[in-house]
């Protein structure tokens, strides 16, 4: 059956924290980050800010299946600070999965790149010619039933690595409607993906910050 979308409405605006130069959000799983191209994805959490306020800048975006912690700008010089934190890899960031199975290590990383697998998009794939450097590393928390739950740090930040990632090492996010199957995929109703810590430098005042959004799977 085709995806439906429709987004979580309460809360609309989900705030962590604010000032007058950028705005923390705790975005649900559901919400797209951004507006997409069709006329029933026009509500994201973009729209919704643009509505309190009109100049904020996306700094960076979560799938619409991922939750979590996501910082914006408020003006110009904001979002250039921002952006260049992300581009330097000079930010921190922390997630929470539940992934199928379970590994035989206890900790590792993955360094696989990646690139979109454009007949398929929106979905990537590894690819060793031309595909960007991409690492990931990841740590067992908990050995349940049937699932791990694991932590999981970005080193770098291409889209959907942590999903292809886990997929590439045999144990997909559960959940995952792009990169996994059967009784991962069917287990449960959203993806068990949850952005719980970032921490970067505040880009006028350079104070550091740590922003926590507790994991509600």
């Amino acid at each position: 059956m085709d995806f439906i979308y429709n987004p979580p409405q309460s809360p609309l605006l989900p705030i962590l924290y604010h000032d007058k130069d950028i705005v923390v959000f705790d975005k649900p799983s559901g919400l797209l980050s951004v507006r997409g191209k069709k006329p029933e994805h026009q509500d994201s959490l973009e729209a919704r800010a643009q509505r309190v306020w009109p100049e904020v800048g996306v700094a960076h975006r979560l799938d619409m299946a991922t939750s979590g912690i996501l910082v914006w700008a408020l003006h110009k010089p904001a979002l250039s600070g921002l952006a260049r934190q992300f581009q330097d890899r000079k930010t921190e960031k922390l997630y929470i999965a539940e992934i199928f199975g379970h590994p035989d290590a206890d900790q590792g990383y993955v360094e696989l790149p990646l690139i979109c697998d454009w007949p398929n998009r929106p979905k990537q794939m590894v690819e060793f010619n031309r595909g960007k450097a991409s690492t990931t590393y990841w740590k067992v928390l908990e050995r349940k039933e049937k699932t791990t739950r694991v932590e999981l740090h970005p080193i770098t930040g291409r889209s959907h690595q942590l999903r292809v990632h886990m997929k590439s090492i045999g144990h997909s996010i559960i959940g995952d409607r792009l990169y996994s199957q059967g009784e991962a995929l069917s287990m449960t109703n959203r993806l068990h993906l949850h952005a719980q810590q970032l921490s970067f430098h505040h880009p006028i005042n350079k104070q550091k910050m740590d922003f926590f959004s507790p994991c509600l799977f």
